[in-house]
């Protein structure tokens, strides 16, 4: 029972003796923090008391595109965290490759009568993907946040992180260093994330070379394939729109001999997990996921309580971080 009330304790952030009165019934405990600790027990794989069963945790839906992307796995501990402060369970969604669809994500969650949805990197940021299954929650009245740069005609309130500051960034350190042939390695032609950072970087540049930018999946592969079409068309720097992208680019670079950062330089978008980690450690574009997922459990939290949350995007201020994939424009 000790440890019990020790493992609840910290995941909630509040004493044991505030967890017994929760267990035992007794006044004195907010709501919120009632629900929280009834979550965190379910979480944590601990029964109910007797006279707490018949309370459900309220139920919601957090859908990932994947998890091999470090970024995806960071924002589903801080939204996850953020929910059970709130006594809210999340239901982690992640598609694979021919399983689970997230159409078909959105049926089960409708089934399991979520309170909500957050949706962090998706189809609602493909322009001409399906968007079928966000008008039925729409229809349904359930409660929707995306995280970053969806389809506006979609009507959900989003947070973002603001792709043109975090491209101005990247190109103004590369342009520093003397790099005048930098290039784009982005995602589909129809990724809005991906549209928003091309007409940042056209922008900045004034002119940039259609042969300059590259599409790809995302993924390291996908990097390794662009990078490689972009150093044979002479590009020495590189703005990536993630990390596995950018990691790609520096793989493609040494298949071809050429050394990074003396030769190629690469900025990469996101600062996830372990990036200071790689050879050489990548200067990324870092996402403030912590404040991002944070605010969009806010905007979820609120429609929830029945508040009228306005359908537009909140863009938070990237920052850049220099470490080693960057250098001065090689001379010859």
């Amino acid at each position: 029972m000790t440890r019990r009330l020790a493992e609840v304790a910290k995941k909630v952030g509040v004493s044991e003796a505030t967890v017994s009165r929760v267990l035992n019934g007794k006044p004195g405990v907010s709501g919120a923090t009632r629900q929280a600790v009834l979550t965190a027990l379910d979480v944590l794989g601990y029964e109910r008391p007797t006279q707490l069963r018949g309370e459900r945790a309220r139920l919601v839906g957090l859908v990932l595109p994947e998890l091999q992307n470090p970024i995806f796995p960071a924002f589903a501990e801080v939204i996850g965290g953020a929910l059970a402060q709130l006594g809210l369970t999340p239901v982690l969604c992640t598609q694979t490759k021919g399983g689970v669809s997230e159409a078909d994500y959105v049926e089960l969650l409708l089934q399991q009568q979520v309170s909500g949805v957050v949706f962090a990197g998706g189809l609602y940021a493909q322009a001409d993907a399906p968007h079928d299954h966000y008008r039925l929650l729409a229809e349904r009245n359930i409660p929707v946040v995306l995280v970053n740069a969806g389809i506006e005609r979609l009507g959900f309130p989003s947070v973002s992180c603001d792709d043109a500051v975090a491209v101005e960034q990247a190109w103004r350190h590369l342009a520093s260093l003397g790099h005048e042939r930098i290039g784009l390695v982005l995602g589909p032609g129809d990724h809005v994330p991906s549209a928003r950072k091309l007409a940042a970087a056209r922008a900045v540049a004034g002119q940039l070379p259609e042969e300059f930018v590259a599409r790809a999946i995302f993924s390291i592969e996908g990097g390794h394939a662009a990078g490689s079409k972009l150093i044979d068309r002479g590009v020495t720097g590189f703005i990536c729109a993630s990390d596995p992208l950018a990691l790609g680019v520096v793989r493609a670079a040494r298949r071809r001999g050429l050394d990074v950062p003396s030769r190629i330089s690469v900025v990469g978008y996101d600062d996830s997990a372990l990036m200071n980690c790689t050879e050489p450690p990548l200067t990324t574009v870092r996402q403030p996921i912590e404040s991002m997922g944070k605010a969009a459990v806010e905007l979820l939290n609120a429609q929830i309580g029945g508040s009228s949350v306005p359908a537009d995007e909140l863009l938070f201020e990237p920052e850049l971080v220099v470490r080693g994939s960057t250098a001065q424009a090689p001379r010859d």
